[in-house]
């Protein structure tokens, strides 16, 4: 179940610049638990579904598992062994653009050390440094 858009305005982006710290989706909405970016980066749409899959084979049904990021961005590819010029690449997979402070996964329904536990499988997922945050009521 990778996940990708239904349909865009523009096939292809510019790669754009990884700078500052989100300002959005950088706080608990929906869940108790959160898995936290710390770094920029490009999560692919693989890599987000990995992480899901391992919280909820984790949690065993139990809770509820909110994503909170989404591949939109389009990462062309150019075949091996081509000359110069000739045009840009055809699309090949999607990113999701996450900045230091992005809310990856939120998750709730589960005790804490569930959560921790389950999190923490998904953050090794992850190709970025992430931590676990927890709403304090």
């Amino acid at each position: 179940m990778l996940s990708n858009p239904k349909r865009t305005r523009f096939r292809k982006q510019h790669r754009g610049r990884l700078k500052g710290i989100s300002y959005r989706g950088n706080n608990i909405c929906f869940g108790k638990y959160a898995l936290q970016a710390l770094e920029p980066a490009w999560i692919t749409s693989r890599q987000i579904e990995a992480g899901r899959r391992a919280m909820s084979r984790n949690a065993r049904r139990g809770g509820k598992i909110w994503i909170r990021i989404f591949p939109d961005k389009p990462v062309t590819v150019r075949p091996t062994e081509t000359r110069m010029g000739s045009g840009k690449g055809s699309p090949e997979y999607w990113v999701a653009i996450v900045k230091p402070g992005r809310i990856l996964y939120e998750m709730s329904g589960v005790t804490e050390t569930i959560a921790r536990k389950a999190i923490s499988i998904a953050a090794s997922k992850m190709p970025i440094q992430t931590q676990f945050v927890s709403l304090v009521v």
